[in-house]
């Protein structure tokens, strides 16, 4: 018996214990998740719940393997397989501080390069309130 769920055990991937973790645009110019904790194989879906929103990836451990801005008022989907800090916000709504993070595998890494993005006073204010949440030491 004890074989049978070691077996079963060895056979279950990553890939079938993954995640979907859902964010929706917000009618206060917001996302509903501000940070996203996640592990590698998880996937995030933005939700277009109100409309003018989109999806930016401003910064992360991988920028060549994110895909390009999502459109206005569409769903957009994403794998996440390197760790590290992702940073992105709402183009049309950036500069007012519509931003989130994404921690992939609780892995900080590039943390500096989340910080060296240039932004407005606003936004900039969102991204440290929005570090201090995720990593509070």
């Amino acid at each position: 018996m004890r074989l049978y769920i070691l077996l079963a055990l060895l056979i279950i991937s990553k890939g079938t214990l993954a995640k979907t973790v859902q964010i929706e645009f917000t009618e206060n110019d917001s996302y509903s998740i501000e940070v996203a904790y996640i592990d590698v194989g998880d996937t995030i879906e933005w939700l277009p719940k109100n409309k003018g929103h989109n999806v930016e990836f401003l910064a992360g451990p991988d920028m060549d393997s994110l895909p390009n801005n999502s459109k206005i008022n569409e769903f957009h989907s994403i794998l996440f397989n390197t760790p590290g800090v992702y940073l992105y916000g709402c183009s049309p709504h950036l500069y007012m501080g519509m931003l989130g993070l994404i921690v992939v595998d609780n892995d900080f890494h590039n943390l500096e390069d989340v910080n060296k993005v240039e932004l407005s006073y606003v936004a900039n204010s969102v991204v440290d309130r929005l570090i201090k949440i995720a990593k509070p030491n």
